[in-house]
């Protein structure tokens, strides 16, 4: 990745703009329960859907989803190459824009985002970026913003982001079609690149999916009650020895979320 200095130009680079409807479903339905009521008390409440890709889905749909949870969001989708945005265009509608851009977030008028999404966009980048896009992005938020910054698969099975806030990553979620399952770690190859190259014994992220994937064994016996009544009692029995942030409401959706303090990366 060449990095792009000049100020006529977007920050960032091209990404492989891979896409395909309902493939951040997990991560909206998250955004809407954990930011709703901020988005909904926000005075200008504007999403950004930042590196949409090749078609303009994700955008439509956060929109639609969003405001489920705060009727007046506003959503603008951008993207770093033009072709991109030009055959975004057509699908705009009242509340839904698509504006040429990268890391600098472009909003006209001086607006700053109430939300940031930014779903596989990092992938391609080194982990030595990842921390100066987060600051880059979480300078851009409005007050009491959020960015939320991960990868999934192709088509939404797996899962896994941060949460990030004006001063800093709060929490790493983890989501999941449990039917799908075969054990927690399954998700270590769709970690954040702030994660992924971490997964290694000795980094609190590796112990996280270790710990995880032994309650998930001694749970087995629930499995005859359903996939979400093993996942349920896996994450409880992993809350005596992990700060989770959030109960079993989002754990029957197949999620966990976990304290960023938790498995922040080790120095060195």
């Amino acid at each position: 990745m060449a990095s792009r200095t000049s100020p006529a130009r977007p920050v960032g680079a091209v990404t492989r703009g891979t896409t395909n409807p309902n493939r951040l479903r997990r991560m909206d339905r998250w955004i809407a329960a954990a930011h709703g009521p901020e988005l909904r008390r926000s005075s200008d409440p504007v999403a950004v859907d930042l590196g949409y890709g090749a078609a303009p889905w994700t955008a439509v749909e956060l929109l639609g989803r969003l405001r489920t949870a705060a009727p007046a969001t506003e959503v603008v989708g951008i993207e770093i190459e033009p072709a991109r945005v030009a055959a975004a265009k057509p699908y705009e509608r009242l509340g839904l824009a698509f504006r040429h851009g990268g890391f600098e977030v472009p909003l006209p008028d001086g607006r700053r985002p109430a939300l940031i999404r930014a779903a596989n966009v990092l992938r391609q980048y080194d982990e030595g970026e990842v921390a100066a896009v987060w600051a880059r992005l979480c300078g851009r938020l409005a007050p009491g913003g959020l960015l939320v910054e991960g990868t999934c698969d192709e088509i939404g099975r797996r899962h896994v982001w941060v949460a990030l806030g004006a001063e800093g990553p709060r929490t790493v979620t983890f989501a999941t079609r449990l039917g799908s399952l075969e054990r927690p770690s399954d998700l270590a190859e769709r970690l954040p690149k702030a994660l992924i190259h971490r997964n290694v014994p000795g980094e609190p992220v590796h112990a996280f999916l270790r710990d995880f994937d032994r309650a998930w064994a001694a749970a087995a016996p629930y499995a005859s009650l359903g996939a979400r009544q093993r996942w349920i009692k896996a994450v409880r029995d992993l809350s005596a020895d992990w700060p989770l942030a959030d109960g079993e409401r989002r754990w029957r959706q197949g999620e966990v979320t976990v304290n960023w303090a938790a498995l922040q990366p080790r120095t060195g």
